[in-house]
């Protein structure tokens, strides 16, 4: 997987978050990731408060988001439209949900934005991520956000290595991609859309797209129907 191919524009239909703005500002996602809170805190401070609850200080939900008693949510926050939160769900704040997501049981997230429809549906941790339109993330997939060593993420492209100068980079997920269950994301894996990664797989660097990571960091591309 190349730069290029690594960019906002390659891995993502921006006209699926309310962060779209925020984002084409950018070239790599993974550069949104220090100002996540201050984007969500401006979606927030601008939705109608006849469409949203704004049941504590930073935190919005849509009014016809579902949210279960046990869930935990700390802001900044904001949910949108026909999103689901499921039981056990803790949200630790600087996350922006999209519409007719899916928060799963005793799933976790901080850091990130899930574009619409995505589903990160149980036992899942998403950390300091970017995961698009419909991407799925299978049972007790987790994305990996700090390296062993502690020290700064950098971005494996083909055409070259990318310092973030960050020390806490997640996974960025295309629109489309399904993730495995069991599967780990490595600090600053970068997935291309519509990719399929296999369950139990380490994934690291990056995955071209439409193509289907295999264990054993296989990858082939997906046949033509």
């Amino acid at each position: 997987m190349n730069r290029e191919q690594m960019t906002i524009a390659n891995l993502y239909d921006t006209t699926k978050t309310a962060a779209e703005p925020y984002l084409t500002q950018y070239t790599y996602p993974w550069e949104v990731l220090p100002h996540i809170g201050e984007i969500v805190l401006a979606i927030g401070a601008a939705l109608p408060n006849e469409e949203y609850d704004h049941p504590q200080a930073d935190v919005w939900i849509h009014k016809s988001v579902s949210v279960a008693a046990t869930a935990t949510i700390k802001g900044p926050a904001v949910f949108g439209a026909g999103t689901e939160i499921r039981p056990g769900a803790f949200v630790r704040g600087n996350v922006l949900v999209g519409e007719h997501a899916v928060v799963g049981n005793s799933t976790e997230l901080k850091n990130v934005i899930l574009f619409d429809r995505v589903q990160v549906p149980h036992y899942n941790y998403v950390g300091d991520s970017v995961l698009g339109y419909k991407a799925h993330m299978g049972a007790a997939s987790l994305t990996s956000n700090v390296k062993s060593d502690k020290k700064l993420v950098k971005i494996h492209a083909a055409d070259g290595d990318i310092e973030t100068g960050l020390k806490k980079v997640g996974a960025m997920i295309g629109d489309g991609v399904e993730v495995g269950c069991g599967s780990v994301l490595n600090p600053g894996t970068v997935i291309g859309r519509n990719s399929n990664i296999y369950p139990l797989s380490s994934v690291r660097g990056g995955v071209d797209p439409d193509s289907i990571y295999k264990r054993d960091g296989m990858i082939v591309k997906k046949e033509e129907r």
